[in-house]
This record gives C-alpha cells, sequence and structure tokens, in this order.
C-alpha cells in the first residue's frame, strides 16, 4: 500500500513545486524527472507478482500459447497481446514478460499525453488511483490500448488524422473496443453532417465484420446476459460526465487550439451520452468498459481547470491542492473500501520475492 501511496504523492508534490502551467512560463518541465518516473511506474506495472484484478485468469491464458505456432496465436483475438503472451510462454518470461512490455507501453503514451498538458504532474498524479492503479494493472490489454490511444490524442491534436487512426488501429489489437475512439476524429475532422453521418454508420459496419463480430456473442453472454454490474460504474460515469459538462460551460477559458477545443468538446459530448447509455444498458460493466477509454478527458480537464477558473498568470496553489485532496481521498477510499482490493494488497515486486 506504501508503494501506492508514493507514486500518488510523487507527481503531487512535483504538481505544487511547478504549480504554474506550462503555457505561462518559459521553462518546460524536465524531460528528465518524467522519463524517470516513466521507467518506475512501467516497473511497478511490469514486475507484479500476483496483483491485480485478473492476474489468475492472464496465468492460464499465457500457458495455453505454449507450444502453438506463432501463426496459430497471432489468429487469436486482440493479435497484439496475443502475440506478447505467445513469447513469453515460448520464449521465456511467462506472464511477467507479457506485464512488462504491457507496462512499458501504458506509461510511454501515459506520460507522452500529459506532457503535452499545462500541467504534467498534475495530471500524472490525477492519473494514479484510477487509470493506473486499478485499469493498467488490473485490464492488462486495455490498459494497454488506452496508453496507445493516449498517445493518438496527442497526435489528433495536431491535426494528424491518419496518424491517431493508425495508432487506434494498433490499439485495436490488443483490445478491440479501442476502435470506438475513431468516432471521435470522424466527427472532429469533418463540418457536413450528412458526411459524418454516413461515415460513422460506414465505420461501425466495417468495424464489426472485421474487427468485433467475433466478440459481440462473448460480450453478450459474459456482460449483457448475465446482467453483470460493476460497484461504482454509475459514479464514475457520473464523474466523467461531470467533466464534460466543465468543458461545455467553460470551453472558451481553455487555452486551446481551434482543433484542440473541437475535439475536446466532442469528448465532452461522448462523456455525457454515457450517462444514458448507462440507463439503456442491462449491463453496467460493458458501459463501464467501453467509458474508460473517456479517461484522457479527466486528466485534460483537471491540469486546466486551476487556470480555467483562477489566472493564467499565477500559480494557483488552492487550486492544486483541491483537486490533489480530491484524488488523495479518492485513493484512500479505494485502498481501504474497495471490493477487490485485496487483490491488490500487499503490492509483490518480482526481483524481491525471488530473492
Amino acid at each position: 500500500m506504501t508503494l501506492y501511496w508514493l507514486l500518488f504523492l510523487l507527481p503531487a508534490i512535483c504538481a505544487l513545486i511547478v504549480a504554474q502551467p506550462r503555457y505561462s512560463q518559459s521553462k518546460h518541465v524536465s524531460n528528465f524527472s518524467l522519463k524517470l518516473f516513466l521507467c518506475g511506474l512501467a516497473l511497478t506495472i511490469g514486475l507484479r507478482h500476483e496483483v491485480g484484478g485478473d492476474w489468475r485468469n492472464y496465468l492460464p491464458y499465457v500457458a495455453s500459447f505454449e507450444g502453438l505456432t506463432l501463426q496459430s496465436a497471432i489468429s487469436m483475438k486482440d493479435p497484439a497481446y496475443a502475440l506478447l503472451n505467445w513469447i513469453g510462454a515460448n520464449w521465456g518470461g511467462g506472464i511477467y514478460f507479457v506485464n512488462a512490455v504491457c507496462g512499458l507501453i501504458f506509461s510511454f503514451g501515459l506520460i507522452l499525453f500529459c506532457r503535452q498538458l499545462p500541467r504534467p504532474w498534475l495530471a500524472i498524479a490525477i492519473a494514479m488511483p484510477y487509470l493506473m492503479l486499478v485499469v493498467a494493472m488490473g485490464y492488462s490489454r486495455q490498459g494497454v490500448a488506452i496508453g496507445i490511444a493516449m498517445w493518438g490524442l496527442t497526435l489528433l491534436q495536431k491535426n494528424q488524422v491518419w496518424r491517431f487512426a493508425l495508432a487506434i488501429f494498433f490499439a485495436s489489437l490488443f483490445h478491440k473496443s479501442a476502435v470506438a475512439l475513431l468516432l471521435i476524429a470522424i466527427v472532429a475532422k469533418n463540418k457536413n453532417k450528412f458526411l459524418i453521418g454516413v461515415a460513422i454508420l460506414g465505420l461501425g459496419v466495417g468495424l464489426y465484420f472485421l474487427l468485433i463480430a467475433d466478440a459481440v456473442e462473448a460480450l453478450k453472454i459474459g456482460y449483457l446476459d448475465a446482467e453483470y454490474q460493476s460497484s461504482g460504474a454509475v459514479i464514475r460515469i457520473a464523474l466523467k460526465a461531470l467533466r464534460g459538462t466543465l468543458v461545455l460551460i467553460f470551453r472558451k477559458r481553455f487555452v486551446l487550439t481551434k482543433q484542440q477545443l473541437k475535439l475536446w468538446t466532442y469528448m465532452a459530448v461522448a462523456s455525457i451520452i454515457f450517462i444514458g447509455l448507462l440507463f439503456i444498458s442491462p449491463s453496467s460493466t460493458a458501459v463501464d468498459r467501453v467509458a474508460l477509454y473517456l479517461i484522457p478527458l479527466q486528466l485534460f480537464v483537471w491540469s486546466h481547470m486551476p487556470d480555467v477558473m483562477g489566472n493564467v498568470q499565477r500559480k494557483n496553489v488552492l487550486s492544486v491542492l483541491m483537486i490533489l485532496g480530491f484524488y488523495a481521498c479518492v485513493l484512500f477510499v479505494w485502498l481501504f473500501f474497495a471490493d477487490h482490493r485485496s487483490a491488490w494488497i500487499p503490492y509483490k515486486f518480482l526481483p524481491l520475492e525471488v530473492m
């Protein structure tokens, strides 16, 4: 548990030390310190031992690749993740190799995304209690997909649509649900509403047959027919909708380019739509899992909010403290009261376990 607090407190302290936003000062955040934290985060995720909600499910999964041919492995669903498991099972490293690569990719995407925000360390601290701890260390495949998607969003903000599409395609090789983010790119790029409608319909049909047809039945059986419910899903999605609402209300006060404003406006609208999906879907788990791709909106909003509500030429330390205090409470509640906290506590680090 101490390690989890350190991973939150270190960027939180840095957020207070470097309190002034990047766009109002000449010095940028130290790249070395960000890279150092990236390495620590990747090691924490990658070399964990018997830690994480899906740990026991992943062990037999990687074992199932032993002796398979490469062609057989990559023909399975989520081929990029299957390839990592095939390498781990047949070349050595097992689940630890898989988690190490996944942890590195996720951490790289997170740091890259946070670097382009006005308060990188604040965004990183905000990511620790849920995105890192629960998602990256509990839903490995989707954690990697989100990490790649965050890298893609940095490209989309620069209007590099095709590179963003390529990043999302790569993310979908780890978890097919990542393709949903392509809708944001299509809507943000075009002005013609008819073309937007045709593109969304065409993309939806095409992705169904090309990528997710084989996963729909599994999702239906696993989540919908069983009417699985995620504890806390309503709260998490409501908080995402709140952040989206803040973007829509104060959108003119964000220091953004026209392309960035358009992108995050559509992300905000999407976060509100998920509230309605909770009432339509019999499974909050299904909605909650797809809504994970809106987590970058959380980092975006709160890294801007001290300056949106304050003065961009000041440090606005009180606002930063309030945001950090809220997420410290989130981490505290999760560590002490979450239903599945026992899967994460105590944290076990592989090198120490084998010594």
